[in-house]
């Protein structure tokens, strides 16, 4: 499939483990992300590794393009995006940014002693650690920061949030930048971004903490280290997670908003959300001024789910649409994923064995346990427990009920009834689904099996998740299932191998695929569209299927990393307003039928980017006594202006005006621009053209006043 910004799919060699695929990029599914280790566990052959990645994309309307950074941590990961869309004023200026952090086993060096490889490196030899045939550094989780070069963050003045999964890099933008803007975003994108910040802090916690590495960060043993390491950039900026605090404060610098509320950005432009139908809260943007529109369409839906359906009405008449947030797996059904993973389950569980699955606390598994609802009788599981552990667990089952207005209409129906609008209340209610902060305490005492788990994180590298893989992971009754399309589900569970537990890839991803894109082109119809160049040809693996890009007319302007790209339109007109007394003193005279015109004589006062015409000060009578001027009296005067003229002059008529006036021996020749009335007798040349009229004579004012007012008389003074 195509990956977005200049990304591919990374593939691993088979037996050796070597990194395989272009040299020069390390990219799993659509971010770039490396592995390291603290001393692996004496019980365990290989263990679990997070790797990191942080990127910033840069979007302007004169120009777009984005930087790939790395990051390397120890253990633990997590995943999200940032799509922001800061505007900047007066200049029409979007970004995005996003933050995605992948997680997998990487192998980095085989079948030599690393030292005697790198005898340079007993510097750092604390800080490099080799295992199994793979280095890797042994250090607190540390991540990379948005690359501040790229754009200095304090002149940014807007932030516009898309989705509760594109806030994950916030607090280190707001509490680490000169950033010190605006953001605004959706209150349930508030809410339940704040649930998987706190979540993430709290895995992040339980990490041991380790020592912190810097002696590999010098450039000069970097550059000796295998690939990745050696290709990593800018190391030395990278930073450990956000606190609680941190999340906190970032979070109370954002605007709550709601669909379709117009926000005017300094008087130059004006920002709208719009449901993108993708997750609770979700939001595409309409960014416009009087004359131009922007649509900025990232993370949307087509498919009926719980969130509001897609407003796809105000995209219409968009001189620009930037598109970008597709499926990252185009051939797979989400339906389809849903029964398979339904099916699976129930197989395993009539079979005594438990299903895993790792999962994020919000999005999906609301959809999950809805289906599993409607299942679970007619499957026979009536009798099997269900449980959902996360540290922030309750507080998303909980506000999943509370943002009714946010929901599709079958469940705002629902709350009028009165009924709870998720399904999975009931669940609770009868005990079939328990959740629980974490694997200790009560949980402990309730566990009972065969049963199905759903936790954290999708990538297997911490969490609770980690306690189940190695629970379960040695019985070939047992199941975990994968529902999340950022992982590659080979690549997460490379740590837990040699594994007997059936692995079940079932990705379900509601976001737009090729199919649904060209669809919605058609029916809002930009004039221009922005996307990847990678949405406009078909995947690499798969060049038959020119099903699998974007087919629109004209074509797709594509961008690539880096690159500069310029918007099709320019700014033509400006609105400007009217006083109500100076619109009272116009006198309209009607030119053509239906069109009527009339002098102003005004003052123009421009604030904030809005112009207002208010009427002249009029002239001060003279004093007698002599009084020092102020500056605000130093206004000029307004000056009386010439009449202005309007019409055509009929050639034929304005002939026999000239003869009734004694002029004889007239010639009317025919030109490009209109005509030409030779006044060969008077040596005079009369030019008529359709915005102008000249008189051409020889040193003869008079002659030359005279005809002036011969053409004036067809012509309308207003």
């Amino acid at each position: 499939m195509p990956y977005p910004f200049g990304l591919r799919r990374f593939h691993f060699g088979k037996g050796s483990r070597q990194w395989g695929g272009p040299r020069k990029t390390a990219v799993l599914r659509r971010f770039e992300s490396y592995s390291l280790h603290s001393s692996p566990p004496a019980t365990r052959r290989s263990y679990p590794s997070i790797g990191g990645s942080l990127w910033l994309k840069t979007f302007t309307l004169s120009h777009f393009f984005y930087k790939l950074k790395l990051g390397f941590t120890s253990q633990g990961g997590f995943v999200s995006q940032l799509p922001l869309l800061p505007v900047r004023a007066p200049n029409l200026t979007m970004q995005c940014a996003q933050i995605q952090i992948n997680y997998y086993y990487v192998g980095l060096w085989t079948g030599h002693d690393f030292h005697s490889q790198f005898p340079s490196f007993a510097t750092c030899s604390k800080e490099l650690k080799e295992c199994s045939g793979h280095v890797f550094v042994d250090s607190v989780p540390e991540f990379c920061l948005p690359e501040t070069e790229l754009i200095d963050l304090s002149t940014v003045d807007v932030i516009l949030i898309s989705n509760y999964h594109c806030m994950m890099a916030l607090p280190y933008i707001t509490e680490h930048t000169g950033f010190t803007g605006t953001v605004y975003a959706t209150e349930p994108t508030v809410q339940i971004g704040r649930l998987l910040m706190e979540e993430l802090v709290n895995f992040i916690e339980r990490v041991p903490k380790a020592q912190s590495a810097s002696l590999w960060k010098n450039k000069d043993i970097q550059r000796l280290l295998p690939s990745p390491l050696k290709d990593a950039v800018e190391v030395s900026t990278w930073r450990r997670c956000y606190t609680m605090q941190e999340v906190n404060s970032a979070l109370s610098k954002i605007q709550l908003v709601g669909y379709s509320q117009k926000i005017e950005l300094f008087g130059a432009v004006q920002v709208t959300p719009l449901s993108s139908g993708y997750a609770l809260g979700s939001s595409n943007w309409i960014i416009q001024s009087h004359y131009e529109k922007v649509s900025y369409v990232s993370g949307s839906s087509l498919l009926t789910t719980h969130p509001q359906p897609m407003d796809q009405a105000s995209l219409k008449n968009s001189d620009v649409l930037v598109l970008t947030g597709l499926t990252q797996i185009p051939t797979a059904n989400p339906d389809g994923m849903v029964g398979e993973f339904c099916s699976n389950l129930a197989l395993t569980v009539r079979n005594g064995g438990n299903v895993l699955v790792p999962c994020y606390p919000s999005g999906v598994i609301y959809d999950l346990l809805e289906c599993l609802y409607q299942y679970i009788d007619s499957a026979g599981l009536s009798n099997i427990p269900f449980y959902f552990i996360s540290p922030v667990a309750n507080s998303s089952l909980e506000f999943s009920q509370i943002f009714a207005e946010w929901l599709c209409h079958n469940k705002q129906t629902k709350v009028y009834l009165p009924e709870p609008p998720f399904p999975h209340a009931e669940l609770i209610q009868t005990n079939k689904l328990k959740h629980y902060p974490s694997l200790h305490g009560d949980f402990s005492s309730d566990f009972r099996q065969p049963c199905v788990v759903f936790t954290g994180h999708p990538s297997l590298r911490f969490g609770d998740v980690v306690h189940f893989m190695e629970l379960w992971g040695k019985s070939s009754l047992n199941t975990v299932i994968f529902t999340e399309p950022d992982f590659s589900y080979l690549e997460a569970l490379a740590p837990y191998q040699p594994l007997a537990m059936k692995c079940i890839y079932c990705p379900i991803d509601t976001r737009l695929n090729f199919i649904q894109v060209s669809k919605l082109l058609k029916e809002v119809q930009p004039l221009h569209v922005v996307c990847p160049e990678q949405y406009t040809q078909p995947p690499p693996a798969q060049s038959h299927r020119m099903d699998l890009m974007i087919d629109c007319q004209p074509p797709a302007m594509s961008y690539r990393r880096a690159e500069v790209l310029a918007l099709p339109f320019k700014r033509r007109y400006e609105k400007i307003e009217i006083m109500p007394e100076l619109a009272d003193s116009l006198v309209p005279m009607e030119i053509k039928p239906g069109i009527s015109l009339a002098t102003v004589s005004a003052v123009l006062h421009t604030k904030d980017n809005k112009h207002v015409l208010q009427p002249p000060p009029r002239p001060t009578q003279p004093t007698g006594g002599k009084k020092r001027k102020r500056a605000s009296d130093d206004i000029p005067d307004c000056k009386v202006l010439k009449p202005l003229l309007s019409g055509s002059i009929p050639v034929e008529q304005f002939v026999q005006a000239l003869e009734k006036h004694g002029f004889s021996d007239i010639k009317v020749e025919d030109t490009a621009k209109g005509h030409i009335v030779l006044l060969q007798e008077a040596e005079t040349l009369i030019q008529i053209e359709e915005d102008s009229t000249h008189i051409i004579c020889d040193n003869d004012e008079m002659l030359r006043v005279r005809l002036r007012d011969l053409v004036l008389k067809f012509l309308q003074k207003f």
